[in-house]
Parts: C-alpha cells; structure tokens; sequence
C-alpha cells in the first residue's frame, strides 16, 4: 500500500468537508468572537468567511438559549455541551430549530467548537413526502368524480335557465341559484382535473421577474386592486429553469391568497434573492441546489392555528367557501419544478417562499466564488 493510501485526511480537508455549519468561536474582552468557519457555515449564513471572521458571534447568531452561560461551562468542564431543539436565527431570516454541540478544542487560547445541525430541511422534506401521499390518494378519486359529475351539472344548469324564462322576475332567484352553484362546483371541478394533469413541466430558462411582472399586473387590475403590491427584486437574479405558465399560475395563487385575507386592503410584499444552502434531492437521485428565492408577504392576520402544518394537503382551506386546492396544486406545480415551498406564519405577516433551481448548475460547495451572495439584511 502506498504511503499516499495511508496517510490520514489533512485536518483542513475534514474541516471542509463537515456537512453542517462549524464555528471556533474564542472569548475576547468578555465577548465570544469567531475566530473560523467552514464552508457548511458560509452557507448558513449567506455570507463568507471573510465577513464573519472577528465578528461577535452572538452578533451574526441569535440562539434562543443561554450560549454565553454555555460555553463558559464547556471552558470551565473541558467537557462537551449538547443544546437541542434551540431556535438559531440568521439576519431577516425566520428562526431555523437546530441541535448545538459545543466542546473545547484543548489549544491555550480556549478555543471552542461550536456545531450547528439545522432540523428543517428534514422536518420539510418529511411533510413534502407526506403531502404527495395525500395527493396521490385523492387525485385518483376526485379526478374520477369530476369526469363524471361536469355532465349531469350542465344539463341540470340549462333546465334551470329554461325554467327562469317562464318566471316571474320576482320568481327567478331560486333558479339563478341553481344556475350560479351549478357554475360554482363546475368551477371548483375544472380545477380537480388541472390538479391531476400529471404532464411535466417544460422547463427551460425563464426570467422570473418577468412571470412576476404578468402576475402582478393582473392582480393589480383583478382581485388584488383593493391591495397595495410593492416588489424588492434582486435585479442580479440568473434565470431559473422552470415552465413561465405554471410559475405564472404558482405566484397569481400566492397572491389571491394574500389578497383573499384582507379584504378591506392591506400590503403584499413581492421579494427575490439570491441564496445558496438549500439543496433537494432530484428525480434522479443527485443532489440540486435551489439559490433562486421568491417570498410572498403580507401583512395579514398569519394562518389560522387549526391548518397551519397542512395548509399545502389537498382540500385544507381557511376559508369559509375554499376549495383547498390552490396550494395543494403550487405545490404539485413547485414539486415537478424539482424546487421547494414552505411558508412561516405569525399574527401581522405570512410568508409564502418558493426555491428554484438556476437555468445552468454552479458547482454545489463553491460558494465563494458565486458574485450574487449577499449579506443578511
């Protein structure tokens, strides 16, 4: 065997290669500073090594758990400390729930490691794996039904506006009531089957702003007018590869829902960035890198309690006459893209986030030399 087959991993190439964020955080004047970080870390934060070295590291982390009491203990103990489920937030970014592992490193200047492992890629994965479940049990019978029923709906229709010819003014409100439900649950049929197409998307590079600008325009003269609608777009942004009609068809939905919970106006916030650190596992079973961001934010009363982990499961509306399946077919559409959806909800604002995949892949782990990060804002 060769002295090459032998020799160890340099410590370097572990650091780097350590698949969650790092940290060596040192205590400086009363206060815990970074002292390095790995290239797992960069993507947490959104930002590179240059910028975090020397930077309090409770400045760039906000930890909901006592970390200063923490690691003096792991300084004090020369022992590890195990944190779990603990709230960790980076810059404009909702809280992500992480597992924290501190230990000392056993150098004179105290140095500890600091571990971060992030539970919400699982937790979201999980819940995409069981919203396809649902989808797939429902779609095979509601499609069924729906053949079935558009038919009879249209003949019972025509027999009511026949009726309604021979009626007194007065007389014709039950027969426009049959006309006006017979054309609701039509309606509400149509999107059935739309949510059972099971063609794929014909993807290729689509600007995104662009399908951005077409859905805002028209929900700016339809059933958004009551609402004001700003963007914040990264104009820096690459394209993405996707189909421009049914991302068209995945922002007006987001954006009916944002307006549809204000119906006395309120404001929705179209926002993209360029993010890389989130990465799905493909239909072929390699790894893509999802850096291309769209938020949807508005400033309602935020999801109610009840639907809040299911409001993307067929049927699940917070709506009094909703079908539930408008974000059940985002996230069919968003799904067959290869992207992600997720939403994060409070009292005064909802945020709906669609990752994309770019046109053309940059290297996963060379974040350094991708121009469009970004520091957290």
């Amino acid at each position: 065997m060769s002295s090459a087959e032998t020799m160890p991993p340099v410590p370097g190439a572990i650091w780097s290669a350590l698949p969650v964020p790092a940290f060596l955080s040192v205590a400086r004047d009363g206060h815990e500073t970074i002292l390095d970080c790995n290239p797992a870390a960069e993507l947490f934060m959104s930002t590179s090594k240059a910028h975090l070295k020397n930077d309090p590291t409770f400045d760039r982390l906000s930890i909901d758990a006592p970390m200063e009491e923490a690691m003096a203990r792991a300084r004090l103990n020369r022992a590890p400390i195990f944190i779990n489920d603990a709230d960790v937030c980076t810059g404009e970014r909702p809280p992500v729930v992480c597992n924290l592992q501190i230990a000392p490193m056993n150098d004179e200047n105290e140095t500890l490691l600091l571990l971060i492992a992030p539970r919400d890629i699982a937790g979201r994965l999980g819940l995409t794996r069981s919203v396809k479940a649902v989808a797939k049990s429902a779609i095979g019978m509601a499609e069924m039904l729906a053949h079935e029923i558009k038919n009879p709906l249209a003949g019972i229709a025509g027999a009511a506006q026949l009726l309604s010819m021979g009626l007194k003014p007065a007389d014709r409100e039950l027969t426009d009531l049959i006309v006006a439900e017979t054309r609701r649950i039509v309606k509400l049929l149509d999107q059935v089957e739309q949510f059972g197409d099971q063609r794929p998307p014909d993807r290729k590079p689509t600007n995104i702003h662009d399908v951005l600008e077409r859905a805002r325009r028209s929900a700016v003269v339809g059933f958004g007018a009551h609402m004001r609608i700003n963007d914040d777009y990264d104009p820096s942004l690459p394209d993405a590869l996707a189909d421009p009609d049914q991302l068209l068809q995945v922002f007006l939905n987001l954006i009916k829902n944002a307006s549809e919970v204000q119906p006395d106006g309120g404001t929705i916030r179209i926002r993209t960035y360029f993010e890389r650190g989130l990465q799905v596992q493909g239909f072929d079973g390699r790894r893509i890198a999802l850096p291309l961001h769209i938020e949807i934010i508005d400033d309602g009363p935020g999801l109610p309690a009840a639907i809040a982990d299911n409001v993307f499961e067929p049927f699940v509306s917070g709506r009094e006459n909703g079908t539930g399946l408008g974000l059940a077919l985002v996230t069919k559409i968003i799904a067959a893209h290869e992207g992600w959806i997720e939403v994060t909800s409070r009292q005064e604002q909802t945020v709906f986030r669609v990752s994309l995949p770019m046109s053309s892949t940059l290297p996963a782990t060379d974040v350094r030399k991708t121009d469009h990060i970004k520091e957290p804002r």
